[in-house]
């Protein structure tokens, strides 16, 4: 994306497709040596092994680019964001961004696809302002679903193949870039463990969620930042969601879920990925549990809202 004649570039988001590691390479390595050559901050986040790869191939120049792990970054797809902010904000006085950042690959359970596709539409609304700043996102052809690569297109404007570029004519139309996001979550298979609260029960709250880690053996540490997170989301809903909450817990897929559903509604998309200013009003409890949880999950309806918080049992 660009603006006026002369204008400083706005935020370029592309999708590149790529089927195995020579196509891989031809489409990310002309555009890394060309940030190289432009004297750009680059920051690139994929796997450890394609970073060992792209550390050969650039040879000392690999030195000029920061590099970090997307399984460490990305476990938590909403603490993405969070990680582009840090790295736009940290540039070098006028000097041109440039990334590559790969976080959905074959492996990623139902929920944490979601949330990537989630992360990949709300991009272009963290970044529509930020000037110089050129985004590459690879996506594994061979391995993923046609689902998910056609959703690259609805929210990538730019699409790299076969060594050309041309424009995405479905972007825009994900659903997943709304700003009430609406996506219905699916319900446990098992009964889960309920507690309704109100605005004097919090303490309850507290000892509910502890009582219901410990039967699934979530680990004492863990328990502890769940019980956090918890405490922040149902504080949240006493005092924006109506003074009334449902927490409800159980286990799927070696996850315990946390969910806490409330009457009020959330029109803020980025809550959660964007770090909550220290004077800023509403958004520090949700920003902590993001930090804290394996991956979160919110949704917002005519109804009310839902949050999810999930941590590995193991």
């Amino acid at each position: 994306m660009t603006g006026e004649p002369g204008a400083p570039a706005r935020f370029s988001h592309e999708a590149l497709l790529y089927t195995d590691t020579d196509t891989f390479l031809a489409g990310v390595l002309p555009f890394l040596r060309e940030g190289l050559r432009g004297d750009e901050d680059i920051y690139v986040v994929v796997d450890e092994h394609t970073i060992e790869v792209l550390r050969r191939e650039l040879g000392p120049a690999a030195d000029r680019v920061v590099f970090d792990d997307m399984a460490q970054v990305g476990a938590n797809p909403a603490r993405i964001i969070p990680a582009w902010k840090d790295f736009v904000e940290h540039r070098r006085p006028g000097a041109p961004i440039r990334g590559i950042g790969e976080p959905i690959w074959a492996s990623r359970t139902p929920a944490e696809l979601v949330e990537c596709q989630r992360h990949e539409a709300l991009l272009n609304i963290a970044f529509e302002t930020t000037e110089e700043f050129r985004l590459l996102c690879p996506y594994d052809a061979a391995t993923l679903d046609a689902a998910v690569l056609a959703e690259a297109h609805n929210t990538h404007p730019v699409i790299v193949a076969a060594d050309a570029a041309h424009s995405s004519p479905t972007f825009g139309t994900s659903r997943l870039a709304a700003r009430r996001f609406e996506d219905p979550l699916s319900e446990p298979a098992d009964t889960p463990h309920i507690f309704v609260f109100t605005g004097t029960q919090i303490q309850a709250v507290r000892a509910f969620a502890r009582g219901v880690a410990a039967s699934y053996g979530l680990p004492a540490e863990r328990t502890t930042d769940l019980v956090l997170s918890v405490n922040e989301i149902a504080t949240n809903s006493i005092r924006h969601g109506g003074g009334v909450g449902v927490l409800r817990m159980w286990a799927s897929n070696g996850s315990l879920i946390s969910e806490v559903a409330d009457s009020g509604v959330i029109d803020e998309p980025l809550l959660g990925r964007v770090r909550p200013k220290l004077d800023q009003e509403g958004g520090h409890g949700v920003w902590l549990a993001t930090q804290l949880c394996d991956l979160i999950q919110i949704r917002t309806y005519d109804t009310g809202s839902v949050v999810r918080l999930h941590m590995f049992l193991q």
